[in-house]
């Protein structure tokens, strides 16, 4: 990497041999590193850059579907703690419970993410820690990056031909390549000893709107322990409503987790051409959320899975068109419900009759479009429900509620 020199800001800068086909990675994300591997695997000069000394991101346990085993296959074993398999749904006094026919996935995020740091090195890629991204430019063959050494503030000029940020909500790579800056909600979660009536297998969920518009959460990471958490729209008062359900529900944490959690208002082109070379985003830094569920693990992964492609294919990605329908699916229903109401989740509740639960069971929160043609057709009235909160819905997502 970077030469000793006294004065960094304005010494010559060391150098790498540009290759057009090189490929830079900003951001040890799971979404940078999945990225990474699959570029790496068909032949690409691959270097991650990951600004933290060693590649021990905070610990945070989360719920997603089967399908990130279909996209990583033995690789997802790793960070696999539970499996759920159905949800009980409550709200003001009424409850429903939703088996699944494909359980879903309690992961722990910083297993998942070394696990994904492992693959790529194995398959060519090479990891630099303690490196944080500063600027870049064009120049006339493609992209120049500049690299920081956090240690000692040393520089390095990278040359490549494509540019991948996997940096997160609040991508350093996204702003320098002229994407706008992207909204972000809280979410705050305490892990829990589990009450003695809850099974393992069963994820809780209650809805709450005059807390969140989204919902309260408990899932289960083993017999005896889980998060209970929560999505708001400012941080101090979603960490005072979790501290409020934690006390209702009789519940000590044993430790808080949290994050910044970007918001999909609009499919975001994940491409910018800077120079001869191009940009790309991912995962966090594209929004590649599922709005519905504030969800972005499997939604990362596919695209990255997408921009792999589109690198590979110059351009062309029939996985990124696949995840844009299914994104803008999940914000109608997000649309349709940010501003239900206790009575709107209580009736929503109501209809949950044994066809409607069937669909919901049959096909995970990955297949939108699925899901609601199944419960148009079984319960009508659950998308009339929708219909309604769509046409009286006048706040944006990212705005406080109520």
């Amino acid at each position: 990497m970077a030469h000793e020199q006294s004065n960094p800001e304005n010494a010559s800068l060391p150098t790498s041999r540009f290759d057009a086909g090189n490929v830079a990675v900003i951001g040890g994300s799971a979404a940078g590193l999945f990225t990474a591997s699959l570029l790496a695997r068909q032949g690409r000069q691959v270097r991650v850059f990951e600004r933290m000394e060693s590649l021990e991101p905070a610990e945070r346990t989360l719920i997603v579907t089967h399908r990130m085993r279909h996209l990583l296959g033995r690789r997802a074993e790793g960070c696999i703690v539970n499996e759920i398999r159905r949800f009980e749904l409550f709200t003001d006094g009424r409850s429903a419970t939703v088996p699944l026919k494909n359980p879903d996935l309690i992961i722990e995020r910083r297993a998942l993410i070394q696990g994904l740091a492992d693959e790529a090195v194995r398959a060519g890629a090479s990891i630099e820690s303690g490196r944080r991204f500063h600027a870049m430019h064009p120049n006339d063959r493609g992209v120049v990056l500049e690299i920081e050494r956090c240690s000692d503030g040393l520089r390095e000029e990278v040359h490549a031909g494509t540019v991948v940020g996997g940096d997160g909500a609040a991508s350093r790579v996204a702003r320098a390549a002229g994407w706008p800056p992207l909204a972000t909600v809280p979410l705050v979660q305490a892990i829990v000893r589990l009450p003695r009536d809850m099974s393992p297998d069963t994820a809780r969920v209650w809805f709450v709107p005059q807390d969140t518009p989204y919902f309260y959460w408990l899932i289960p990471e083993s017999p005896t322990r889980g998060a209970l958490g929560l999505i708001g729209v400012r941080g101090s008062q979603t960490r005072r409503a979790l501290e409020q359900f934690l006390e209702k529900k009789r519940l000590e944490p044993i430790e808080f987790q949290g994050a910044r959690i970007p918001v999909y208002t609009r499919w975001i082109p994940v491409r910018r051409n800077v120079g001869r070379g191009a940009v790309y985003l991912v995962g966090d830094a594209a929004a590649q959320v599922k709005v519905s569920t504030v969800g972005g693990i499997v939604t990362g992964l596919r695209g990255a899975l997408g921009v792999a492609q589109a690198i590979l294919n110059g351009g062309a990605s029939h996985e990124l068109q696949r995840l844009r329908r299914e994104l803008d699916v999940h914000l109608l229903l997000r649309k349709s419900m940010h501003d239900f109401e206790q009575a709107d989740y209580s009736y929503l509740v109501d209809l949950l009759n044994d066809p409607t639960k069937q669909s919901l069971a049959e096909y995970s929160r990955d297949e939108a479009w699925k899901i609601l043609w199944r419960v148009f057709l079984r319960q009508p009235r659950l998308v009339l429900l929708g219909i309604r909160g769509l046409l009286t819905r006048g706040r944006p997502l990212s705005q406080p509620h109520g």
